[in-house]
């Protein structure tokens, strides 16, 4: 019995001490579930890191924190180092070199990240080089469910070179003596001497997130990913988002749009239909009364999301268009309809305007 207990105790110490190195919980620390997919990785890094960025946030334990943000990102986004730390932890990542310290928020976001609060005035007077704007062409299916788009940018980076160059070149007024009792005030050119430098093409991959709801026009900006200044800081990359014409829906606001085409004979009998939704699910449709040409029906909850409330959904407007038979109907076929329909005929002239 004091052999088993023994054997417990042994078993019970070795659990214990495979926990306290088996390193930090990452899927904890991102707060998802150990089956999430790489883009729901990215989406909740991504709002994590917003309010935990030492920039915005200014809680003393909120740096250890984003510290902690990082590696886990660093680990699960990586499909080869995800399936390491799922096999045995953090510690075997380390112990195999693939947790690199690599900064990944740069991904998202530039070189300098959030710029939060107001700059003060030299900031405001530093020179710049000019903002690039580029548009994103995305597919309504990529606005209603979100998306993550990788941009491969050669981007022009300041490298140090031998000798020295002119810099912060400026516009003084100096006084010449030209005799006894004149003076010329002229402006000239003056310069600094500064170390030289190169320009080298470096190539970086940036992650666009096109989020859920976002709106046709709405921008993401990359700072410091700009035009380079020579004496001073790099301008934006801004991404314009532009949403491509889709061959089913129109969207106005939240809210979706689109034509049905049935038959005369489901325009008369009723129609039970399903309509295939941007995402894949089917929107059931049944109308048991006539529907006529352009009657329309709502469905509500089916639009797109709000970008603001991803819970929030606008409405689905159905139009329905009727396609009448092309074949000419027998005098029998005439006389058949007229007892069913039961109707007089109706000559009535307006301004359909």
């Amino acid at each position: 019995m004091k052999s088993l207990a023994f054997i417990l105790l042994v078993q019970i110490a070795i659990c214990l001490f495979s926990f306290a190195f088996a390193g930090r919980d990452f899927y904890k620390i991102l707060n998802v579930r150990k089956t999430a997919t790489t883009n729901e990785i990215k989406k909740a890094y991504r709002k994590l890191a917003k309010e935990l960025h030492p920039d915005k946030n200014k809680d003393p334990s909120t740096s250890e924190k984003f510290q902690e943000l990082g590696a886990a990102y660093e680990a699960l986004s990586d499909p080869e180092k995800r399936k390491t730390y799922d096999r045995c932890g953090e510690e075997c990542l380390k112990k195999d070199g693939m947790m690199d310290g690599a900064d990944p928020f740069a991904s998202f976001f530039g070189d300098f990240g959030f710029h939060f609060g107001n700059s003060d005035q030299n900031e405001q007077q530093t020179a710049r080089g000019a903002n690039i704007v580029m548009k994103l062409y995305v597919t309504l299916e990529e606005l209603y469910s979100g998306n993550f788009v990788e941009l491969v940018r050669n981007k022009p980076v300041l490298k140090p070179a031998s000798g020295k160059r002119k810099c912060n070149c400026r516009q003084e007024m100096v006084t010449r003596n030209l005799g006894p009792g004149r003076f010329q005030m002229i402006q000239q050119t003056v310069c600094d001497e500064c170390p030289n430098v190169k320009l080298v093409n470096e190539e970086r991959t940036l992650e666009v997130e096109v989020e859920a709801g976002m709106v046709d026009g709405q921008e993401t900006k990359f700072v410091a990913e700009g035009e380079l200044h020579m004496d001073g800081e790099p301008g934006d990359l801004i991404i314009k988002i532009v949403q491509a014409p889709h061959p089913h829906f129109h969207r106005k606001g939240d809210d979706l749009y689109t034509n049905v085409t049935i038959s005369l004979q489901d325009a008369l009998i009723g129609v039970n239909m399903n309509i295939k939704h941007l995402d894949g699910h089917l929107v059931g449709v049944s109308r048991e009364k006539i529907t006529w040409p352009g009657a329309r029906i709502r469905k509500k909850g089916e639009g797109m999301p709000n970008y603001e409330n991803n819970n929030l959904y606008g409405n689905l407007f159905i139009t329905f268009d009727v396609e009448f038979p092309k074949k000419d109907l027998t005098d029998a076929e005439k006389e058949a309809i007229k007892k069913i329909l039961d109707q007089t005929s109706i000559n009535r002239t307006y301004n359909g305007l």
